[in-house]
């Protein structure tokens, strides 16, 4: 394995185990505000059960993202020195402010966790509000960074250096509302959707489950106008990669001759030997429509750039797809789930509905890892679009094998603890029948 493909492999499995933490720690806090909020106006004791019970989930979750955060941040000095060395002076302050906003959501989830009864209700709700919103902004920091390497500005290249540095320009880059916006959806609707898939699956086996039945409504109040507005983001973000990125649309795509009125490719297996996309579904005019909102509007193939800077295509063509697919499953089943909520129907009698949401459950975070992918392959071969390539900034230093192996060894047993923390926290939930209202703290244990 050369140093370059090691250090993007460790790269991509410390980003790819980082990311669920991280969007989860951004959406969890919502969901204990919903139930505190909930129990506060109308006193019924499931709804303090589950804020409590989400935010120990939440701490949980928060505190191995710090630890994975925190290697990330190393690997960023010791994997691309060349990197930070141009970037420092402009990534800098988007990374310094989300530091802020970490420490402010870790001191108000100190005090969220342990003001129950010694602070006054709405305090207490306020202190979970602010860990919701510093959880949320932590995450826009970062994505902004990310989106300045897609879209580098704030800076002048003079003899191949970045001199004359506006910060604030370059945290304004012409992709971060685009990529702030879709990314902070994203994790709603994974969260939203994967705490709802739970539910919704313990629901098919025990109905009357009030404990369930209030979870998996809270969970749909986040994850389903989310997931509903996830497309609409989707469409502003792909029209911002036709503009500045017409390569990685091209691969999006499996996009290989320049065309006026180009088709949208669904599914297919892209051959860039050939220039063809086997299998594949032609929509015709689709993909000038999207881009360019005009059917006729011309689409910039592969074959118009040099093929040293071609991405992956078959990597970026079948993770575009599937996060399209798993994007517009969550979106429609959300749709399906307003619209029995508007005719007021008990939604959690629908059995085929809670097949879908439990079926959904993990869509959104396999959404979330092939939407990275698509960004980060995307890119390639550039780690600052257009300005420096990526075999120009890792770090020379021989043997990067061995780490990345310790530390994927490193994620797999983290994740599996987590889990098994988290699986503790649902099985053990309480029994409480709807029908009766009775409300028992009587947990379930394993035999």
């Amino acid at each position: 394995m050369s140093d370059l493909l090691a250090a993007r492999s460790q790269m991509a499995v410390s980003l790819g185990f980082h990311i669920i933490f991280a969007v989860v720690g951004i959406g969890m806090p919502v969901l204990m505000v919903i139930a505190e909020r909930r129990w506060q106006k109308t006193g019924d004791p499931i709804h303090l059960d589950l804020a409590k019970r989400w935010s120990k989930g939440t701490a949980i979750l928060f505190a191995v993202g710090a630890v994975s955060g925190t290697v990330l941040s190393f690997e960023l000095g010791l994997l691309w020195p060349g990197f930070m060395e141009a970037a420092g002076g402009i990534i800098g302050m988007p990374f310094s402010l989300e530091g802020f906003a970490f420490f402010t959501e870790a001191i108000f989830l100190g005090i969220y966790l342990y003001g129950w009864d010694r602070i006054a209700p709405r305090a207490h709700l306020w202190a979970g509000i602010a860990v919701a919103v510093s959880g949320a902004a932590s995450g826009i920091f970062v994505v902004t960074a990310n989106s300045w390497m897609n879209s580098p500005v704030g800076f002048d290249l003079v003899d191949g250096r970045m001199v004359n540095i506006d910060p604030v320009a370059a945290m304004l880059n012409p992709m971060a509302f685009q990529q702030t916006l879709h990314m902070t959806l994203a994790a709603y609707t994974a969260t939203g959707f994967g705490v709802a898939g739970i539910h919704a699956f313990l629901l098919l086996f025990d109905p009357a489950n009030a404990f369930h039945r209030r979870a998996l409504s809270a969970a749909l109040v986040l994850g389903a106008p989310a997931a509903v507005l996830q497309p609409i983001s989707g469409d502003i973000s792909a029209r911002s990669v036709a503009e500045r990125q017409p390569v990685k649309l091209a691969a999006m795509e499996s996009h290989f001759e320049t065309t006026a009125g180009a088709p949208l490719t669904i599914g297919g297996f892209p051959d860039t030997e050939t220039g063809q996309t086997r299998y594949a579904i032609k929509i015709p005019y689709g993909l000038s429509l999207l881009a360019f909102h005009d059917p006729n509007a011309v689409v910039k193939g592969l074959n118009e750039f040099p093929r040293e800077d071609w991405p992956n295509g078959p990597i970026v063509h079948t993770a575009f797809q599937i996060m399209v697919a798993l994007g517009t499953y969550m979106a429609l089943v959300s749709l399906w789930a307003g619209w029995l909520a508007l005719r007021r129907r008990d939604l959690m009698a629908s059995k085929p509905l809670l097949r879908a949401i439990a079926l959904g459950g993990p869509m959104g975070f396999i959404a979330i890892e092939a939407g990275w992918t698509v960004t980060e392959v995307g890119r390639q071969p550039w780690i600052i679009y257009g300005v420096m390539r990526t075999a120009d900034a890792v770090t020379p230093m021989p043997g990067l094998v061995v780490p990345f192996l310790l530390f994927t060894i490193l994620y797999c047993f983290l994740g599996v603890i987590v889990a098994w923390l988290l699986y503790r926290q649902i099985i053990r939930s309480p029994k409480a029948t709807e029908w009766t209202r009775v409300y028992s703290p009587i947990t379930i244990r394993r035999a």
